[in-house]
């Protein structure tokens, strides 16, 4: 198979219209259409079904499509480690971790990273499903367990607990629970323990709800967690990290908290030597050290 006409291909069944892919392509029209032709011909098979509003992949279409995908991966992985060469951190770099992590930690923290390297692109990948490095999906990962695939790269970079807090307005309203047996009287706001969450979490929830809470909030994520929490409807179950951004949050019953969640940062052997993935591993790092310092000192003059 000829590999310009692979990605004609490739890039036709990205855009699902001819006439954009021959805009991204630069190409006519017909020019990109006679080169479909002429692939589907020496494979004797259909790879678009056409209707009016544009192309949709046959099977065969779709095995191919795969197939190309997988080969622009490469391209791109092998692009980058040769840009990676250079003195410059720069390009796109593709980085997965949880919603509650990215929106509530790391993305507030950007700002400083993009002063250090303004340009690099960096394409936020927010999801609880845990995306496959090896085969490409993200180029880094931030974890909240250790990563089991032989083949990557790993550093602990802090562990989590999840606690219970809430607003100083509501308690005021509402009252401070001095045991675990108050919560009866009040509403939690949480993950539901069947969403997809860290294990320590979920287990903590299902311990607190054995005390017959009164009303409930399940939220699909801690970002709508920290929010319902921060608007005064209830006791939030949050990770502790997110105190260190919201200082008026108080917390609630100190001595609960869930077993420790280990924080990793992952990316693939290949990419070892790749200057963007080290600048990025090196501010998370350096971000940590000055969160952990921060709360050192805090802990010390509230002692």
């Amino acid at each position: 198979m000829d590999w310009d006409k692979l990605r004609i291909f490739h890039a036709v069944a990205d855009a699902g219209s001819l006439t954009h892919a021959g805009d991204t392509l630069h190409l006519s029209q017909s020019a990109v259409s006679r080169q479909i032709r002429a692939l589907e011909e020496s494979l004797n098979t259909t790879l678009f079904h056409r209707h009016a509003r544009g192309l949709i992949l046959t099977e065969q279409g779709e095995l191919l499509f795969d197939a190309t995908s997988a080969m622009i991966r490469r391209l791109e992985t092998a692009e980058a480690r040769i840009r990676d060469s250079e003195e410059e951190v720069f390009g796109e770099l593709r980085v997965t971790t949880t919603t509650g992590f990215g929106s509530l930690w790391l993305a507030p923290r950007l700002p400083a990273l993009y002063r250090k390297y303004p340009d690099l692109k960096i394409d936020l990948m927010l999801e609880e499903r845990v995306l496959d490095l090896p085969m490409r999906e993200a180029d880094v990962a931030i974890r909240m367990k250790e990563p089991s695939q032989a083949d990557l790269i790993r550093r602990k970079l802090m562990s989590v607990h999840m606690r219970l807090y809430a607003t100083p307005g509501y308690i005021a309203e509402a009252g401070m629970p001095e045991s675990l047996e108050d919560l009866s009287k009040h509403r939690l706001i949480c993950q539901n323990v069947q969403a997809t969450q860290v294990s320590a979490g979920a287990e903590l929830v299902r311990e607190l709800l054995t005390y017959d809470v009164r009303s409930t909030l399940t939220v699909n994520n801690y970002f709508g967690v920290l929010q319902a929490t921060r608007s005064g409807l209830g006791i939030g179950v949050l990770p502790d990290y997110v105190i260190e951004d919201f200082p008026d949050m108080v917390r609630v019953l100190p001595e609960v908290e869930s077993k420790e969640v280990p924080v990793f940062l992952a990316y693939p052997e290949e990419l070892r030597q790749s200057r963007r993935i080290a600048a990025f591993r090196d501010f998370v790092t350096e971000e940590i050290i000055a969160h952990r310092k921060k709360m050192r000192q805090e802990a010390g003059s509230a002692a």
